[in-house]
Parts: C-alpha cells; structure tokens; sequence
C-alpha cells in the first residue's frame, strides 16, 4: 500500500471510459490530458448554452477555442472540457482540475467557430 502514490488513486476516482468501448472507439484527434477522466455529453460552444442545457437535465461538454473567467458558469454545468488552444497551465485546465472535471486542451487539429455552432477537425 505504500508503494501507491496519492495522486494515482486520485486518478482512479476519475470517469474512465469503458475499456470495451474504447477497443471499437475511432480516435478523432488529441489534445493534451489537462484534467483527468472522461466525459460524455451534447456539444455546447457557450458558457451560457451549457448553463441552460444543464438546467434541462442534459449533460454536456464545454468546446472552446480557448476559456476565459466569463466561463465560469458553463464549465460548472458542463460534464467535460474540450480547447483547441492551452495547455497544462491554460485557464480551461487549472479551473477543471479544482473542479475535478475531465479537461482536454490544446486540441490543436481542431477549428472552433462559436457563432456558427462548429466544429471542424482537420
């Protein structure tokens, strides 16, 4: 047991995808493992959108070019976070780990059009 470092079993208390279904899962792009665990919901390109689907009950995932602090209310409701730009250090990644939500940054292969509802991977 002491062998085991503490932030190993904080890793564990994570959303993990199913091991299953991660052998069939098509890998669209990568981004860097800014917070850790999975997440799974409807795509929302606002803060103000993931407030108000949450507030309907649906999961969702928080896509940004990048995070700023008026995001705040939509990374509370959203189950995961997803940024084409940061890093380790990113705004998106500091606040997601102190919530303890999933954090994808630095998805660079990815195109975010907010106004247009879009997401493009190259």
């Amino acid at each position: 047991m002491l062998r085991v470092k503490p932030e190993q079993l904080d890793s564990l208390l994570h959303k993990q995808i199913n091991p299953e279904a991660k052998k069939t899962a098509e890998l669209l792009t990568k981004g860097l493992p800014a917070s850790p665990g999975a997440a799974v919901g409807q795509v929302v390109f606002t803060a103000l959108a993931a407030h108000d689907r949450a507030e309907e009950g649906k999961k969702v995932v928080l896509v940004r070019t990048e995070t700023s602090p008026e995001d705040i209310i939509g990374m509370i409701a959203a189950q995961g976070i997803l940024t084409a730009r940061g890093g380790m250090t990113s705004h998106a990644a500091v606040v997601a780990r102190g919530m303890g939500k999933s954090c994808v940054a630095g998805a660079g292969e990815i195109v975010v059009d907010e106004k247009a509802k879009t997401l493009v991977i190259k």
